[in-house]
C-alpha cells in the first residue's frame, strides 16, 4: 500500500555556531568611576519594582559623571525602562531572567549548571566575601550577580575583582544571550564588560562553548531566590 503521508526528513546533522558580540575593549575610568559603574549595575540589575524607579532620577545624576563610553548605554537603559513602565518591564525582567539559562544572574550557574558542583561553588563565594571582611547577608544566593557587582563597588577590594575574574565567562555569556535578543538590559551588562579587563582567546572560546552548549544539566533541586539585597561588611 502506498502511504499517503510524506516522507519524513532527515534531521539536521549540523547546526551553525551561534557568533559571539565583539570583545570589547576597556573603557577609560578612574577606580571610583569603575566602583560607580558596579555600584549603578548592581541596582539597575535588579528586580525593578516601584523603589527602583523612584531612584531613577538619583542614578541619572550619578551615571552623568561617568565616562561617555558607560554612561550612554546606562542612560540608554534608563531611557528604554521609563518608556517600557513599570507593569511591562516586571514582566519582561521576569521572562528575561527567571525563565531563560543564558540569561540567569547566579554566576555560578554557568560553570556548573544545577549539579553537585553548585553547591562548592556557592561555598567559594561566601568565603570569599569573608577573606576580604565582610559577611554575606541576603535572602538571595551569594553568586547573584548584582550582589558581587555591589561588594565590588563598595570594597573595592582585589578579591571582587578575582570573583568577577574567575566567572567572566558567565557575564560575557549573559551579554551574548542579552545582546542576541536586543534586550535592554544588554546596556547593563555592556557598561559592566567595559569595566572590566579585556577578555583572551582562551575565555572567548570557553564562552563560546557555552553559548552553544549552554551550562551543565544536572538537576539536584537547587532553588534560586527572587532578588532581595546583599552584603554587609563585618565589625
Amino acid at each position: 500500500m502506498t502511504s499517503l503521508l510524506p516522507p519524513r526528513p532527515a534531521p539536521d546533522r549540523a547546526t551553525p555556531r551561534r557568533p559571539l558580540p565583539e570583545a570589547l575593549n576597556p573603557a577609560a575610568m578612574r577606580p571610583a568611576q569603575r566602583r560607580a559603574v558596579h555600584m549603578l549595575a548592581s541596582l539597575l540589575l535588579d528586580y525593578p519594582d516601584d523603589a527602583w524607579f523612584d531612584r531613577i532620577p538619583l542614578l541619572r545624576a550619578h551615571i552623568a559623571e561617568l565616562p561617555a563610553a558607560v554612561a550612554d548605554p546606562l542612560a540608554r537603559f534608563l531611557d528604554a525602562a521609563q518608556e517600557t513602565g513599570s507593569a511591562e518591564l516586571q514582566r519582561r525582567y521576569v521572562a528575561t531572567f527567571d525563565l531563560k539559562r543564558k540569561c540567569s544572574l547566579y554566576l555560578s550557574y554557568y560553570a556548573t549548571g544545577d549539579t553537585r558542583r553548585r553547591g562548592t561553588a556557592l561555598v567559594t563565594f561566601l568565603e570569599a566575601y569573608r577573606a576580604a571582611g565582610w559577611e554575606f547577608d541576603a535572602a538571595e544566593l551569594p553568586d547573584y550577580l548584582p550582589a558581587v557587582l555591589e561588594f565590588s563597588a563598595r570594597s573595592g577590594s582585589p578579591v571582587a575583582d578575582a570573583l568577577l575574574a574567575a566567572h567572566r565567562e558567565g557575564v560575557e555569556v549573559l551579554r551574548a544571550a542579552l545582546e542576541s535578543m536586543d534586550s535592554a538590559w544588554a546596556d547593563i551588562v555592556r557598561a559592566v564588560v567595559l569595566s572590566l579587563p579585556k577578555v583572551d582567546q582562551a575565555t572567548r572560546e570557553r564562552v563560546r562553548a557555552l553559548v552553544n552548549e549552554g551550562p551543565p544539566a544536572e538537576t539536584v533541586g537547587l532553588s534560586l531566590p527572587m532578588p532581595a539585597f546583599r552584603a554587609r561588611e563585618t565589625p
